[in-house]
């Protein structure tokens, strides 16, 4: 008799090894349980939605067994959304009476609510695979930017401009057919309180044509106020958020990894887009501007937009080059140049680090006053093991001290004074290199 598959998820959820994880999924392949790996695929596959929210648990043991074959359909449907509202509530319904408990609660229910609850990611899931017959799981990527002080040498040549956001990275999929459109994090996770932007674009499905992927930013006039929004499970105030997009991709292509198109075609085909968005305040379309580094006017053009976007509040800039194509990686094809910020506060305490950093330091605690704003901030990033060690042993000394931590903004706190964003420990004021505390 083939092992059940609600079986194999209860062994992987009382073993908490990886290794034992493995073994399991290993055995599984060795067995030959496609429809298992199947099921999987549907449940970590963050672009196979259901369009459910809520799949009830099964209490009655009584049900003679739902077919994997039926559940297939009605998983279908439901990607499809051949089946939403009340039809799709009474199809699930109908599927759990008939299915067994152990075979619904175990397994099909945690299909629909796509969370395995066992441990399991499509990581391990791949890992497993890699070089099997049975298809892996698709991963869900966008394309990432590097750092430009580290690549310095590649901001030569024409170059597309554009400001850099400060918001939360969203990743819209318009699905022409399914005639649904879903928000996610760059790391695939559903974005789900943001339906005045989704049912926006519901309403434009038809004039954007085929299926779609929409780059961008959600920002909102306060970022503070934004982070507290994003994943917010009730009272969820998020209606001035808005969808900025900087880049478009056919679906097709971006399940596949990379686009047929370059930055400039790409760039255009979202511009002519920006028509049929004139009327939303939700949606909005990133200006560029194109320069040639390589040319002396193109390089003062370069820096006054630099200059002009910090001026304006933006994170910085980003630096894209026009011929390169959207790839689900990061890539030196998109850099992104920050401005940074310098402040001198005084130490007024130090904290003691967690996990590897026991016993050693874990933050400094500075205060101080810069541009006539009271800035109070635990800082914690930029030391070498070493530093933690020495700086730890001579806390005492330590105290009282002035240092410099580079940031990458000022920001409110609700008592009304003002903290840092992502500080970083730069050096001692006073110290010369390699003098001791």
């Amino acid at each position: 008799m083939r092992t059940q598959p609600e079986y194999i998820i209860r062994q992987l959820e009382i073993h908490n090894s990886r290794i034992n994880k493995e073994q399991i999924l290993e055995a599984a392949v060795e067995e030959g349980l496609d429809e298992f790996f199947e099921g999987l695929r549907m449940c970590l596959d963050n672009l196979y939605t259901f369009g459910v929210k809520q799949v009830p648990t099964k209490d009655k043991a009584e049900g003679q067994g739902l077919s994997w074959t039926n559940f297939v359909e009605l998983a279908d449907s439901l990607y499809r959304r051949k089946l939403t509202g009340h039809d799709a509530r009474d199809a699930i319904q109908l599927a759990m009476d008939v299915a067994t408990q152990g075979q619904w609660n175990d397994w099909y229910r945690r299909i629909l609510i796509k969370d395995l609850r066992c441990g399991v990611s499509e990581k391990t899931v791949n890992k497993v695979l890699k070089g099997k017959t049975i298809a892996s799981v698709p991963v869900f990527e966008c394309m990432l930017a590097h750092d430009g002080a580290n690549y310095e040498k590649k901001i030569t040549g024409k170059k597309l401009l554009e400001p850099k956001l400060d918001g939360v990275r969203a990743i819209t999929v318009v699905d022409y057919e399914s005639k649904t459109v879903t928000m996610y994090t760059r790391n695939g996770k559903v974005l789900e309180n943001f339906a005045h932007i989704t049912s926006y674009l519901e309403g434009y499905i038809e004039e954007i044509g085929r299926s779609m992927v929409f780059d961008g930013e959600v920002v909102s006039n306060s970022f503070q106020d934004l982070m507290k929004q994003v994943h917010r499970k009730s009272n969820v105030q998020a209606q001035d958020a808005r969808l900025c997009l900087f880049d478009a991709v056919p679906l097709v292509e971006f399940k596949a990894g990379k686009s047929v198109m370059g930055q400039r075609r790409r760039s255009n085909l979202l511009k002519n887009w920006s028509n049929i968005f004139s009327d939303s305040n939700c949606i909005e379309i990133i200006p560029q501007i194109e320069v040639n580094l390589d040319e002396f006017l193109g390089e003062i053009e370069y820096k006054d937009y630099n200059k002009k976007m910090v001026a304006e509040g933006f994170e910085g800039i980003m630096i894209k080059d026009p011929d390169a194509k959207y790839e689900c990686k990061r890539s030196v094809s998109w850099l992104k140049q920050k401005p940074f910020i310098e402040v001198s506060l005084s130490i007024t305490s130090v904290e003691e680090g967690t996990g590897r950093n026991v016993g050693r330091l874990g933050a400094l605690v500075c205060e101080g006053v810069d541009d006539d704003k009271t800035i109070c901030v635990n800082v914690g990033s930029g030391f070498s093991d070493g530093d933690r060690d020495s700086y730890w042993q001579e806390r005492d000394t330590v105290v009282g001290q002035v240092v410099e931590v580079r940031a990458d903004a000022v920001t409110q706190n609700q008592d009304g004074t003002y903290s840092l964003r992502f500080p970083r420990f730069l050096r001692f004021r006073g110290f010369k290199a390699g003098e001791k505390i």
